[in-house]
């Protein structure tokens, strides 16, 4: 691996650093909200493995939080917009760092359509669209697109407002909900959580490698992604060296507290776990909460539910644009001029948001002309994540093995490397857990999807990248200096020639 940096990519484009602490907390909190991790998750892992699936959390929370540990290392160093990208660029040289924001781009706009879908039906049981087709949910995950890309062209206040909008449902829905379903309708023992052979088949090894848990912790990593999506916003935060670290960390910590108690109690209060764990229950937290609370709780439940996947989905096509607009920066992709603007007033990318839009709606049109893109989009969502997590993790090992990483304002000290190479084990092993392919649909191929969805982004990729690495500036050296500080402040308005 190289050792370079891109410094003069950042010179003349700056944005408005209009987030501080809570604010970049909250974003990289919508991002993945509880409950839209733990409703997207929550049925299919108790089904699968049983209410001992609840230990995964516990596992996945710890292998993430090692990983995030090495984000707050990186954006405290690095504190750039794009993260991910340029995080890995700066460790391992300019292709290295290009594929892993590829790779990234792309699991953020696949999971942002994937969302809008999720949310789609929910919005629909809300305004009374019963049993929803799959060409209603498509055009309504169509309105939820437009109108999510105007909230994020008039500006991040707004934005702001919604993020802030969704972490009271999420204490509402989540932590509101949970409490009164465990102090008031507890309908099993805490013992449940120990009996993993609950429901299964004679034989079957629970913990083996095609067995129920590794499978459940399959799922459960989608509810532990995201909160490196605060270092996406980077310039845009103010102080960031001293808050995005914190806001990672926080991010995650507080997503796994609300996503572990609310699951469990949840699991305390389902009313017939054999009948979720036969299959006869497709909604089981549905079942739960009507079950033990009534039918008339289930409308506003939907309703924190849509705020919920909203958040996520504006959240997500936010780091999208912002990952498209620092590969832009750099000229690392076609009509990065363009796509590098940025707004007169707002600062804002507008291009790459609109490309979100376009990307987004072409992905809907996909899905619902064939039902197996949408299992491909799905299936690749999760392992995408841990896929892009591994560029920064591996370059950051090798980095430090080669003694030439130097930290910034949040360092762990001696415990850096030893951390960092435990990070490297773990998310290799989960990425590997997500991908391998089991034995799980009737078409085989879809076993195979996220090799497949990798295949295909890496031959498109590598097309794309020899057609513009050579314009991606190099810049020798592991220094960085905020962009503000390449430019005399009165003089930013002047001498910033990519605005609008």
């Amino acid at each position: 691996m190289t050792h370079t940096e891109t410094v003069s990519a950042t010179e003349g484009i700056t944005l408005k650093r209009d987030f501080n602490l809570f604010s970049s907390f909250a974003f990289g909190f919508a991002f993945i909200s509880p409950i839209v991790a733990l409703y997207g998750i929550f049925g299919v892992a108790l089904s699968i493995a049983g209410p001992s699936f609840w230990w995964g959390f516990l596992i996945v929370f710890g292998g993430q939080l090692l990983v995030a540990l090495v984000f707050a290392m990186l954006v405290s160093r690095w504190p750039i917009e794009g993260s991910i990208y340029q995080w890995s660029a700066r460790l391992g040289g300019k292709a290295f760092g290009w594929f892993a924001g590829w790779a990234y781009m792309w699991t953020l706009l696949i999971a942002m359509a994937t969302v809008a879908i999720a949310a789609a039906g929910f919005i629909a049981n809300v305004i009374g669209i019963e049993n929803p087709t799959g060409v209603d949910k498509a055009w309504i995950a169509l309105v939820v697109l437009v109108l999510g890309t105007a909230v994020n062209l008039a500006g991040r206040m707004v934005l702001k407002v919604f993020m802030i909008a969704s972490i009271v449902a999420e204490i509402i829905g989540s932590l509101g909900l949970g409490t009164w379903l465990l102090f008031f309708h507890q309908h099993n023992s805490i013992s449940v959580l120990f009996d993993g052979s609950a429901g299964l088949a004679p034989g079957t090894d629970y913990l083996s490698l095609s067995g129920p848990f590794l499978l459940a912790m399959v799922f459960i990593g989608f509810s532990f992604v995201g909160f490196e999506s605060a270092g996406a916003i980077a310039e845009e935060v103010n102080e960031p060296r001293k808050n995005l670290p914190k806001a990672i960390l926080f991010a995650l910590i507080f997503i796994a507290v609300v996503v572990m108690y609310t699951s469990l109690a949840l699991i305390l209060a389902v009313p017939d776990l054999d009948a979720v764990r036969s299959g006869s229950v497709a909604d089981p937290v549905n079942f739960t909460l009507t079950s033990q609370l009534g039918s008339q709780i289930a409308k506003p439940v939907e309703i924190l539910f849509v705020i919920g996947f909203l958040a996520s989905f504006l959240a997500l096509q936010t780091s999208a644009s912002r990952m498209i607009w620092s590969f832009a920066r750099d000229g690392a992709l076609p009509a990065s001029k363009m796509l590098s603007r940025l707004s007169r007033k707002q600062r804002q990318p507008v291009g790459p948001l609109l490309i979100t839009m376009v990307v987004g709606g072409a992905l809907f049109l996909l899905s619902d002309v064939a039902e197996n893109v949408y299992t491909l989009m799905l299936n690749f969502t999760s392992g995408g994540f841990f896929l892009s997590f591994l560029f920064p993790l591996v370059g950051f090992v090798v980095v430090n093995l080669r003694g030439r990483w130097r930290a910034g304002p949040f360092t762990l000290g001696k415990a850096t490397l030893p951390l960092a190479v435990v990070a490297l084990i773990w998310a290799t092993f989960e990425f590997l857990n997500i991908a391998w392919p089991r034995p799980v649909y009737e078409e085989s191929f879809l076993d195979w999807s996220i090799w497949i969805a990798v295949a295909v982004l890496s031959v498109v990729g590598t097309v794309i990248y020899l057609s513009v690495h050579k314009r991606i500036p190099v810049v020798t050296g592991l220094e960085y200096r905020m962009p503000e500080e390449l430019l005399p402040p009165e003089n930013l308005s002047e001498k910033e020639p990519h605005f609008s």
